[in-house]
């Protein structure tokens, strides 16, 4: 990390700033404010005015507890990160330092909370872009491929594969370890992985480029994964961090990478695949790709025409049968067992394939659609629905905490036993507000299934 003054000041001007300085109370200033980060692939890239910089998550949480740096006039931190190595380099320029009752932030911790050891010197971070020109190469050629695609960009077509490594391996938790600062920047409320737990896999999507006849790989993206140990005798799989590098964003690598992953615990005959705490991007991804399997997946197709049917043959005002409509446990555990699509990701699915069944179908169908999407959002926001079989807690006696002592009783609702009360009309137009923006998702997500179909 460098650090330097822009200029030195005249001694008529030292003087004038010892009069003037700063004002008595130095208000700081925001990390997002004085840092920009630059994504580079040479040497040739870095002060470049078009390369490609990116708008990261909210850098303050690295800066003291109030997020602010103090004791800095026309402070510049300019960050390159090498797409080469996965190094940084740290370029810090200010006008003057002075101390105004906070101090002045020593940045080169704070800095080293994003970048860690890959924050290098410039001498060292400008000589990577040759020596470890085959990092990437080198660090993934014992790993599994998975996964091989060639991709259209726009005149030309690449090769990309995605390779399964462990954690486990020293070379590989490196590289990981470098791109954890991307993690950090790109995807709010991130942490990096125990690289020591065994259990952790990484997929690598790589790129095959050739530069005057010298095959290398250029990484594109990475999927952390966790095997978890399922009674009896198998293992399922939870995507827990996923990234795809923003210069090749939007161009399906994100979808390549689930691809792979949900075509490992297929081939290793896997419990299923889940992911912890997805992203709304993340989630409507895998549903759209799930539900675009399960389009393709003989044994759903008939459960859901008959669904669809009911739909269409309900009379009047009479509501869907919800027996009628959700599909059968056997077809569930089937999917898993061959598409290993879990039992919660399945039926978010069904809604989607459900409502592809409707579609262009009449105004009443459509209705008792949305209405059949109502009673399952109502049921999870209230907790259940009036005149069902509810839970309640019901104190018992014992001997051994009789200050917390209760069984789990589930009945129907009845005299004595709290029922959900009729919502008021603000609420309920809340309530509907709800159901719009659930019915506007499935939309999106059926076109999002559509367009991947062509």
């Amino acid at each position: 990390m460098a650090l330097k003054r822009r200029e030195e000041d005249s001694s008529e001007n030292k003087k004038k700033k010892k009069r003037v300085g700063f004002s008595s109370s130095d208000p700081g200033i925001e990390a997002n404010e004085c840092i920009k980060i630059f994504l580079v692939k040479s040497e040739e890239e870095i002060g470049v005015p078009d390369c490609t910089s990116i708008d990261p998550v909210d850098l303050n949480q690295f800066f003291g507890e109030d997020g602010k740096i103090y004791g800095y006039k026309g402070l510049k931190i300019d960050v390159w990160v090498s797409l080469v190595s996965f190094h940084a380099y740290a370029d810090v320029s200010f006008e003057s330092t002075d101390d105004c009752g906070k101090g002045v932030t020593d940045l080169e911790p704070c800095l080293k909370k994003i970048f860690g050891d890959s924050l290098i010197v410039k001498e060292e971070f400008l000589r990577s872009f040759v020596s470890k020109r085959h990092y990437i190469r080198n660090v993934v050629s014992d790993g599994n491929p998975v996964l091989s695609a060639t991709i259209e960009d726009g005149y030309e077509s690449s090769k990309v594969k995605v390779i399964h490594m462990s954690l486990d391996d020293f070379p590989v938790a490196t590289l990981y370890s470098r791109l954890v600062p991307l993690l950090l920047l790109f995807v709010e409320g991130s942490s990096p992985v125990d690289i020591n737990d065994p259990c952790w896999d990484i997929y690598f999507a790589v790129k095959e480029v050739s530069i005057e006849g010298d095959i290398t790989f250029n990484l594109i993206g990475f999927s952390a994964v966790y095997r978890f140990y399922h009674y009896p005798d198998t293992t399922r799989l939870r995507i827990s961090q996923i990234l795809v590098l923003p210069p090749f964003q939007g161009q399906g690598y994100g979808r390549l990478l689930l691809e792979a992953i949900n075509s490992k615990a297929v081939s290793d005959n896997l419990y299923d695949v889940t992911a912890e705490e997805p992203s709304d991007y993340l989630q409507s991804l895998r549903l759209s790709m799930d539900s675009l399997r399960l389009l393709g997946f003989g044994p759903v197709q008939p459960w859901i025409e008959s669904a669809a049917t009911h739909l269409r043959e309900v009379n009047g005002p009479e509501e869907p049968n919800k027996a009628q409509m959700a599909p059968p446990t056997h077809v569930g555990e089937q999917v898993r067992e061959e598409l290993k699509i879990s039992r919660k990701q399945f039926l978010k699915c069904w809604e989607i394939l459900l409502y592809l069944a409707l579609e262009g179908e009449d105004e009443e169908s459509r209705r008792r659609f949305r209405s059949w999407v109502s009673g399952r959002v109502r049921n999870e926001i209230l907790g259940k629905d009036s005149g069902e079989k509810t839970k309640q807690l019901v104190e018992v006696a014992s001997d051994h905490n009789p200050d917390m002592s209760f069984a789990v009783f589930v009945g129907p609702t009845g005299p004595g036993r709290s029922e959900v009360k009729k919502l008021e009309p603000e609420q309920e137009q809340q309530m509907e507000l709800v159901v719009d923006e659930e019915m506007e998702e499935i939309a999106g997500i059926a076109g999002k299934v559509m367009s991947f179909r062509k």
